[in-house]
Formats: C-alpha cells, sequence, structure tokens
C-alpha cells in the first residue's frame, strides 16, 4: 500500500528514477494506493536529458507494491520494490515508451491496457 511519502521507483524511460507520492487520487478521505491507483508524485531524481526533470509534479499509476495482492482464486501476488509509471495528466496513457519489470494482470481489469501491452511479463 502507497501512502504519503511513500517513495517509489519509476518503472519506465520516461526519464524520472525515484518519486515521492504526496496525494492519492480517488477522494478526499482515501489513504492508500493499491496496484492500479493514480497518484500524484514529484520527482526526487532524474535522468538528463530528458523530458521529466527533478522537482517536477506529475501523475502516475502504481504498478507494483511489496504488500500482497489477493485475487479471486485465492493466491496472492508481492513484489519486491514500490513502482509506478508516470501517465499524462489527462489521459491514462504512459508518457513512456517502455516498460520495465513485471507487470500484474489487474493493471489491464483496471483499464490500464496500453500499459499492459507494452509490458515485457504479465504476471
Amino acid at each position: 500500500m502507497i501512502q504519503e511519502n511513500t517513495v517509489l521507483k519509476v518503472a519506465d524511460n520516461s526519464g524520472a528514477k525515484i518519486i515521492r507520492c504526496f496525494r492519492v487520487l480517488g477522494g478526499s478521505k482515501r489513504r492508500y494506493a493499491k496496484v492500479g491507483d493514480l497518484i500524484v508524485a514529484s520527482v526526487r531524481s532524474a535522468e538528463p536529458r530528458k523530458s521529466i526533470k527533478k522537482k517536477e509534479i506529475i501523475r502516475a499509476v502504481v504498478v507494483r507494491t511489496k504488500a500482497p495482492i489477493r485475487r479471486k482464486d485465492g493466491t496472492y501476488v508481492r513484489f519486491e520494490e514500490n513502482a509506478a509509471i508516470v501517465i499524462e495528466k489527462e489521459k491514462k496513457d504512459p508518457r513512456a515508451t517502455r516498460i520495465f519489470g513485471p507487470i500484474p494482470r489487474e493493471l489491464k481489469e483496471k483499464g490500464f491496457d496500453k500499459i499492459a501491452s507494452m509490458a515485457q511479463e504479465i504476471v
């Protein structure tokens, strides 16, 4: 689960490396974000000569969490890191051209079809 001040790794080639969540979208009382939820974050570390710079405010979708995800068949899926993908402000399309690492299939069920099609591996 992701909350305010959580540091996440960026799992795409948009230019951002590390981001810090400062708002979970989806209601005023919403505290935690799970896989497939939108967050507003600031870029803490970025690659040089890319479109996203340090201290920029971005929107991202959470793609991996250390907290386990329970599936309807009773199994659990858990990742070793918290990771997100930078998306455009108004749409659910990613700003990057490549996505690194595994992506859970719950992401496709939540409407992020373009991210799921760009992923190397769907778990």
